[in-house]
């Protein structure tokens, strides 16, 4: 199903995270075990957020992403399925 991921990342954790090496390497770690088809990193209400959108194959995966991004960073972590303009086309038509 594709999916929305939404990490936003409290200031004090983020900026010890970046500092150490942390950030890049976890951020990268998702992007390659994910595989989204698109990512956006931006800042929200002066806090680093991302947002990556992504094939999720089972419901388990919430668990796999989402401890490691609670635990390194304390970060907000939030799922959404969504459609893109096909998908709603789709799902108009029948």
């Amino acid at each position: 199903m594709r999916t929305l991921l939404r990490i936003t990342i409290p200031v004090e954790s983020g900026n010890a995270a970046f500092r150490d090496g942390r950030l890049a390497k976890i951020i990268m770690a998702n992007i390659e075990k994910l595989k989204p088809e698109a990512t956006y990193f931006f800042p929200d209400g002066g806090t680093r957020t991302a947002m990556f959108v992504f094939d999720m194959k089972d419901s388990f995966q919430i668990v796999q992403i989402a401890e490691p991004l609670f635990e390194e960073f304390h970060a907000k972590v939030e799922f959404f399925p969504v459609m893109n303009a096909d998908d709603l086309k789709k799902g108009m038509s029948g």
